[in-house]
């Protein structure tokens, strides 16, 4: 496994633009679509977070395999 604060960073900005987008859809009154915006960005991270657990437990799993 190799952390690398490059996902960091892209996570912290898949966030600021998510945020960046939310703000102007609200202010233009296009509620529905700001909230779809948001579960995009959170399923997203959700992917690369799960990717990153899942790439965790196959280093585990090799670890614990004499």
């Amino acid at each position: 496994m190799n952390f690398e604060v490059d996902i960091l960073f892209k996570i912290a900005a898949i966030g600021i633009a998510i945020a960046l987008l939310n703000q102007i859809l609200a202010k233009a009154g296009r509620e529905e679509q700001a909230m779809m915006v948001t579960l995009a960005g959170v399923i997203i991270v959700l992917a690369i977070v799960f990717n990153m657990v899942s790439e965790f437990f196959g280093v585990i799993k090799e670890f614990l395999s004499f």
